[in-house]
């Protein structure tokens, strides 16, 4: 069975489900492609030229749906507060010994 681009698919006898739920993996490739995406949109309104890879990317991340864009957004929101917060709790944190 061939991935059709997530969404929501099923047929009178399954009943419907949610392709993309089961594609764990994906939302990387939806962060990377937000990247990307997010790249060449400064680089478009810039009016720099846009290479065929970066066309590519921001015309997939334009034909993805808004779930899917929130949810890479969000898990990219989640990550970086994670991270920065993980980072700040260890350089800030009681273990580092106060100076006199």
């Amino acid at each position: 069975m061939g991935r059709t681009g997530g969404g929501v698919s099923g047929s009178a006898e399954r009943g419907y489900t949610l392709d993309s739920v089961s594609d764990g993996p994906e939302i990387f490739d939806d962060l990377y492609l937000g990247l990307q995406a997010g790249g060449a949109l400064r680089k478009q309104r810039r009016g720099e030229e846009l290479t065929s890879e970066e066309a590519e990317a921001l015309g997939r991340w334009q034909q993805m749906s808004v779930w899917r864009k929130g949810l890479a957004v969000g898990a990219f929101a989640i990550g970086t507060f994670g991270l920065g917060f993980t980072l700040g709790g260890l350089v800030f944190g009681r273990w580092r010994r106060a100076k006199a």
